[in-house]
């Protein structure tokens, strides 16, 4: 039968050409990487990128006993089935280069494929598409807060029928293009290398001389707002409040936000302006409090959340660039997991441990001049990053014409 999310493709049910749906196991673990020769359990981050990121992963205590049946191996097919955001549920990763010793976790699910029909990574092709993202959409459960899929329902999703030699072109064809935006990937990655060793090493010589606290150099810390607001974006007229993660990725996301309800007034004082050096104030993970940075540029009518700080330095003595290069220096995360107070679940700085902060005492010229190496960095990464987006976009037209039939000169 064609499926109508595939276009005039055959399509069959997973359940014809899966042997098994399999999920992992979630004890409990150790908040750390495991070592090189120790047991540990993947992160549902692991595959919730859409990528396979090994390093996502947790230490097995070692007084718990390993399931090596769940061992994740090079080919597998990894599915999420579980979590709080709808867009995250159904996530599909081809798992490449992987250590030994990780297990898949509870919250994901492993698909077997029939060899003989077909091919693991085109059906993680497959299953990464438009049309196979509005099907899992149609079958899966929940509310606010948590939302899944079970194996019933995966087994239930429609892929397209085709030989396996075309199913292995359509593969091919996929990892030509991975094969140029991994290398891509690998030159941004030596531009973010180069970028923070040389503004390491500004920042290193800056600090060997005078040190001063920051409230000398601030005009005020000023703490956002949290009204309830909608689950959705706010379009472009209306106002919204910023979402925790526009922050704490360390650069500035102006689309992490939330829209305002409809008969919640603003509070203009709050609205994000270019220039603003904001900083997380509380979190419950300790790594992502105190994350900073500073607002390039940004729409109109976004406020700044209550978990948030705003630090508003005095201009003629303080860069905010320069401040937003520093608090990413290790003499400042230090000072930042010194003061920092809380227990597992929440942890949290106030305004006085970011005033007591202790920051280099150097000219404006020379703060200028870090900001501006580590910006020529940047221009150059972000060419490369929007060369990686061009690319990502060709790729799933591509793949998608192909997976619909819309085209076959591609895996010719």
């Amino acid at each position: 039968m064609g499926g109508e999310d595939f276009s005039d493709r055959v399509t069959v049910p997973l359940k014809n050409v899966l042997r098994r749906v399999e999920t992992g196991w979630s004890p409990v673990c150790e908040p750390r990487l495991p070592a090189a020769d120790e047991w540990g359990v993947l992160k549902l981050s692991a595959v919730t990128s859409g990528s396979f990121l090994v390093r996502e992963t947790k230490a097995l205590p070692k007084a718990v006993a390993p399931r090596a049946g769940l061992e994740v191996k090079r080919g597998d097919v990894l599915v999420s089935r579980a979590n709080g955001v709808k867009a995250l549920v159904g996530v599909v990763c081809s798992v490449g280069d992987v250590r030994p010793k990780l297990m898949v976790p509870d919250l994901v699910f492993r698909l077997v494929a029939d060899p003989e029909v077909l091919d693991p990574g085109f059906l993680a092709i497959a299953l990464a598409s438009t049309a196979a993202r509005r099907q899992i959409d149609k079958v899966m459960r929940g509310s606010s807060g948590q939302y899944k899929i079970s194996q019933a329902d995966v087994r239930t999703l429609r892929v397209p029928r085709m030989p396996l030699e075309e199913q292995r072109r359509i593969v091919a064809a996929h990892a030509a293009f991975e094969e140029r935006i991994g290398a891509l990937e690998g030159v941004r990655a030596k531009l973010e290398m180069a970028r923070r060793s040389a503004v390491a090493q500004a920042i290193t010589a800056a600090w060997r001389r005078d040190l001063v606290p920051l409230k000398d150099v601030l005009q005020r810390v000023e703490t956002g707002w949290s009204p309830v607001c909608s689950p959705r974006p706010p379009a472009a007229d209306e106002w919204g409040v910023l979402k925790l993660s526009a922050v704490t990725g360390g650069r500035f996301r102006e689309d992490e936000a939330k829209a305002l309800l409809p008969g919640v007034g603003p509070r203009p004082a709050l609205e994000v302006r270019p220039g603003d050096v904001l900083m997380s104030r509380a979190n419950g993970v300790k790594s992502l409090v105190g994350v900073a940075c500073t607002v390039a540029g940004t729409r109109a009518k976004l406020l700044i959340p209550d978990l948030v700080f705003r630090l508003v330095v005095d201009q003629e003595r303080l860069d905010p660039e320069y401040l937003g290069i520093f608090l990413v220096f290790d003499e400042a995360r230090r000072q930042i997991d010194d003061a920092m107070r809380g227990s597992s679940g929440q942890y949290k700085i106030s305004q006085g441990d970011v005033r007591e902060l202790l920051v280099p005492s150097v000219g404006l010229d020379e703060q200028r001049q870090a900001v501006a190496t580590g910006a020529a960095f940047e221009r150059r990464i972000t060419v490369v990053s929007q060369q990686i987006a061009k690319l990502r976009t060709i790729q799933q037209a591509v793949v998608e014409d192909l997976l619909t039939g819309r085209s076959k000169a591609y895996a010719a």
